[in-house]
């Protein structure tokens, strides 16, 4: 392991904790705050595709966020993941279709559904820092299939407040947010 992979493994660690550590009884309403934040601070237009993600562990609740883009219409995309290496197939969640599960305590569209190029994603996070850098599980997969897109999406992380770190090395693959929503408040990042 190189002393970055090691470095980013501490804050792994370090990240997991400080979600741990926020009470059951403010997830909720967490949850539902960042969800009005989003929908007054990320742009949307009609027909176009939102790639989200079903929650896992003690990740901030996103569904209030898919109910909304299901019921308005909006064109909504799961991912699933495919193997090691693999970028993740992003498929169409239509009203009214089942969810299965895909793996990692994620549900997905069944793999019939047709596979979609997101013009948003809503992106999973263990951390973020002050200049939009996001920590994942470490595993690759959004680097993946952010890199394997024609057309860059908007990237927007949803987190707890909490999970913000001082500093997050990134790599020249590390693709920072756009944009990020917490219960506190939005953060729109500049371009490096």
């Amino acid at each position: 392991m190189t002393q970055f992979e090691e470095q980013k493994a501490a804050l792994r660690q370090e990240a997991f904790a400080k979600r741990a550590k926020i009470p059951a009884a403010d997830r909720a309403d967490a949850a539902n705050i960042a969800a009005t934040l989003f929908f007054e601070s990320v742009p949307l237009e009609p027909g176009q595709v939102v790639a989200a993600y079903w929650p896992i562990r003690d990740e901030i609740d996103c569904k209030p966020i898919l109910t909304r883009l299901m019921d308005s219409g909006q064109q909504v995309c799961l991912p699933v993941v495919m193997g090691d290496g693999i970028p993740l197939e992003l498929r169409l969640w239509e009203a009214g279709q089942p969810l299965y599960p895909s793996g990692f305590g994620t549900l997905a569209p069944p793999e019939t559904a047709p596979l979609a190029a997101p013009d948003v994603v809503i992106i999973p996070l263990l951390a973020f820092d002050r200049l939009g850098t996001r920590l994942g599980y470490g595993k690759g997969y959004y680097d993946r299939t952010l890199d394997a897109l024609e057309t860059k999406p908007l990237i927007v992380g949803i987190a707890f407040a909490a999970q913000e770190l001082d500093f997050i090395p990134r790599e020249p693959h590390d693709l920072p947010l756009d944009i990020l929503v917490t219960e506190a408040g939005v953060h729109r990042f500049e371009p490096a």
